[in-house]
């Protein structure tokens, strides 16, 4: 078929490789002078680049206004996008490419406009009305049907000029048109990718056939918005009239030579005629920001219409495998199936592969399709490789039919100078973007891993979170850290939004570091910046970051304020060895706020109600554990020169102890508070057992409200299974806390029971076992085996040799010291064995 008339109008959908594939076809019947595509004409100057060996799709065009990099907007193109197609043929045949659709810098521009409405018929713009819902007409749109051809304008970055946005709330058919659902629908589909599956994917061009495709979807094209209208959208009339200049411009310049790739949306309204000073009129007096544009990487992932992409298409992955199998698609796909379930250690063999292949090609025929698309090659895998269950199913949609495919660009690419110097590092570290997420193991002492910490700790500063901290499973140690690493593509924009602070990624986290410190509302706030310097070793911010804690330490009166603060400051201390950090700045304000906190805390834990005695037991928990630190800080040599800084910090904690016995005894101080004191006491070494059950005694005396009783058993014995362990091993205590339980009144009871309860359902289930045994049992009965001696009721003088001997041949396995039956010859190291256990 010879070529029509006039430009060729060649209207796709976006990512879709059916429609790449025509294109290609298509270019190559016609043989254009230039090619014109839907995209931003900044990037023009990009385009060579596709030619880079080093590009590789998905990847995105990103354009961010110079003032205001968060302002930003992409432009994703897959391998197997029709866009990507064309700019390739185009390179290939040393033939001009350009970009014709609305600059980029009035569309990110658009959201600062003030609202207008475009009168769909006229073309003229006017007021809204006054009782209009705000944002439903004008404003910032994706500008176009949602999927009438993959949403061609530009995807907003997540937080960027959001303002004016379309209201979900506006139902109206014509706002949220979805072309393709319709053709679906009136071909008989209840699903619109079947349907385009069969009619475009599975569709071969045949030969002199290459522009039919494209005339029947333009005719469907014009019917849809025949009825349906254009939306009444003016950035898609906008779009449209800026489009139809650039085609005339390469007219005047290439005569009819011309292809123009597009969103098949728009053929109608590029091939209607239009006068030059129509649309003219309509792109008078846009707004306009200075715009710079790049290439950055892209994901399969992120094409993903479920992760919020207009354009997207729900299988990347699929579309890939389609767009890039030289044949035999279905027993390529099976193929690449049964080897990521290999990999996951599922028994999967070559006939199941072959079985797979038959079935889904049954299902073709019995659903009258002319190849097995991707419910058939599902239901295949999910009732022959994965045995009916839909756990591997997932596993395999999560890895191959979306993906984790990450794009590359070139380093001759455009590039703020602190994506450079990121980019440096990473080579340097050998740290890689990746979009699989994984888990990165850090040990600190060594110097590439330190590094690599001290990069991910100052890009989270600077907001790029690229790595997250989780708990390391091998050890608590600081000398490991243990990362969960993930690379967006929107932390492009991050990376450009930080370039405002600085060219380097150390120089912009050390000013963006004092710049939070300053800005910072609460003390606690300061002291977990503090902590950041430190973790991302960023000596020059720690200074001022330090006399901005000084001064609002100073300043801050409140326990809580400073109960909160201090923790973020000890555990800094600790990084000193691992790191070379000088913390003795931060041990002297460290020792300063635990001073004031052992003025304050006693007063200010009189007289509270539940809830803040219950905050202030939190508090009164993380001062124990942060003096506790302090000490072992000092021991170890950090915060102070020798011998004085650990004497000043043992007498940080002597003077503690001391506030915990003011609070113990004290009967203003709340009895959770009061019950929390004597335990820490107690586990400190500080208290006798004997001192702790008379403290209990007293505290559950039948002339203690039983409230206020409950509450001193959940401050005392709450907290995990150390309080019950506690229990188990002290019965003297378990039968004060059996004895007062009993003797509550049947009304108080069930005042104090959800206390009792809370308490006791944070065991683990074996001690709550134990405990309820013991209590069955009767406190006035004791223990058969280890309560014969004098002393603590529930334990021995002596060791308990026949409970000894039944363990020691599993010790002696585990050690590897022989068999399970031990011999004569093996009494003398048994009894070594029963002495060490």
């Amino acid at each position: 078929m010879p070529k029509p008339p006039g430009p060729l109008l060649l209207g796709v959908r976006h990512h879709g490789p059916g429609s790449a594939r025509a294109v290609r076809a298509a270019l190559d019947a016609a043989r254009p002078r230039i090619v014109l595509i839907e995209g931003p004409p900044e990037a023009d100057a990009l385009i060579p680049l596709a030619a880079d060996e080093s590009m590789r799709p998905p990847v995105a065009l990103l354009a961010h206004a110079v003032d205001e990099p968060g302002r930003s907007a992409f432009w994703p193109l897959a391998e197997f996008s029709p866009e990507w197609v064309a700019i390739r043929w185009a390179l290939e045949h040393g033939v001009p490419a350009r970009f014709i659709d609305l600059p980029a810098m009035h569309t990110l521009a658009w959201g600062k406009q003030d609202e207008v409405v475009l009168d769909a018929e006229s073309g003229e713009r006017r007021e809204p009305d006054a009782d209009a819902q705000p944002g439903a007409e004008g404003g910032v749109q994706d500008g176009e049907p949602a999927d009438a051809d993959g949403a061609g304008g530009p995807v907003p970055a997540p937080g960027s000029a959001d303002k004016g946005r379309p209201d979900e709330s506006d139902q109206r058919a014509d706002v949220r048109l979805d072309p393709l659902a319709v053709l679906a629908e009136t071909a008989g589909y209840d699903d619109p990718e079947r349907w385009w599956e069969d009619v475009v994917e599975h569709r071969g061009v045949g030969n002199g056939d290459a522009f039919a495709p494209f005339l029947g979807l333009e005719e469907a094209m014009g019917a849809l918005r025949e009825a349906y209208g254009s939306g009444g959208h003016e950035r898609d009339l906008v779009r449209e009239a800026y489009m139809r200049l650039q085609v005339r411009a390469a007219q005047r310049e290439f005569g009819d030579e011309v292809a123009v790739v597009c969103g098949a949306w728009h053929v109608p309204a590029l091939r209607q005629k239009s006068t030059v000073a129509a649309d003219k009129a309509l792109l008078k007096g846009l707004l306009k920001v200075k715009a710079d544009m790049t290439w950055v990487p892209w994901t399969y992932r992120r094409l993903a219409r479920a992760s919020g992409y207009g354009a997207g298409i729900d299988s990347p992955g699929w579309y890939g495998h389609l767009f890039g199998a030289p044949d035999r698609p279905v027993e390529r796909w099976m193929t690449k199936v049964a080897g990521l379930l290999r990999d996951e250690d599922r028994i999967v063999s070559s006939a199941h592969v072959i079985e797979a292949v038959r079935l889904a090609e049954t299902l073709a025929a019995m659903r009258g399709r002319p190849l097995p698309g991707l419910s058939e090659t599902t239901d295949a895998v999910r009732a022959v490789m994965c045995e009916g269950s839909d756990v591997p199913l997932a596993l395999v949609h999560d890895r191959l039919v979306v993906g984790d495919v990450l794009g590359e660009v070139p380093r001759s690419a455009p590039a703020v100078p602190l994506q450079r110097d990121l980019d440096r590092i990473q080579r340097r570290l050998r740290l890689k973007p990746e979009a699989l997420e994984r888990e990165l193991e850090l040990d600190l002492r060594k110097e590439n891993d330190a590094e690599r910490s001290r990069l991910l700790h100052r890009l989270r500063l600077l907001g790029v979170q690229w790595g997250e901290p989780i708990a390391s499973r091998g050890s608590t140690g600081t000398f490991r850290e243990t990362w969960r690493l993930r690379w967006e593509p929107e932390l492009s924009v991050r990376v450009a939004e930080a370039g405002v602070w600085g060219t380097t990624v150390f120089a912009a986290a050390t000013a963006k570091a004092e710049a939070d410190a300053v800005a910072a509302q609460g003390l606690a706030d300061v002291t977990a910046l503090a902590e950041r310097c430190l973790l991302a070793e960023l000596p020059d911010a720690l200074p001022a970051v330090m006399r901005i804690l000084a001064d609002r330490a100073a300043l801050d009166a409140d326990v809580g304020h400073l109960a909160q603060a201090l923790p973020a400051l000890v555990r800094s201390l600790r990084y000193g060895d691992v790191r070379g950090t000088d913390t003795g700045a931060l041990a002297e304000v460290a020792a300063g706020l635990a001073e004031r906190i052992f003025v304050g805390l006693p007063p200010a834990c009189a007289a509270l109600d539940a809830d803040a005695a219950e905050e202030m037991r939190r508090h009164v928990d993380a001062v124990h554990g942060a003096v506790g630190l302090l000490g072992d800080a000092a021991g170890s040599g950090q915060g102070g020169p020798g011998d004085s800084a650990a004497h000043v910090h043992s007498d940080l904690r002597n003077r503690w102890h001391g506030v915990l016995r003011v609070l113990s005894a004290r009967d203003t101080v709340p009895g959770v508070i009061r019950g929390r004191a004597v335990r820490l006491l107690l586990d400190d070494g500080e208290l006798a057992q004997a001192e702790a059950a008379r403290l209990m005694g007293l505290a559950l005396s039948p002339g203690t409200p039983p409230g206020d009783a409950a509450a001193w058993i959940e401050g005392f014995v709450g907290g995990g299974s150390g309080g019950g362990m506690l229990l188990v091993h002290d019965e003297r205590l378990l039968g004060l806390v059996d004895a007062w339980l009993t003797g509550v009144s049947a009304e108080a009871f069930t005042d104090v029971l959800p206390l009792l309860r809370r308490t006791f359902s944070a065991y683990e289930p074996g001690v709550r076992r134990t405990l309820g045994e013991l209590v069955r049992r009767g406190p006035g009965e004791q223990r058969s085996a280890g309560t014969g001696g004098p002393g603590i009721p529930g334990f021995a003088a002596e060791l308990d040799v026949e409970r000894a001997d039944a363990v020691l041949p599993v010790v002696r396995l585990l050690l590897g010291l022989g068999g399970v039956e031990a011999d004569a010859g093996n009494d003398l190291a048994d009894n070594d064995l029963v002495g060490a256990t």
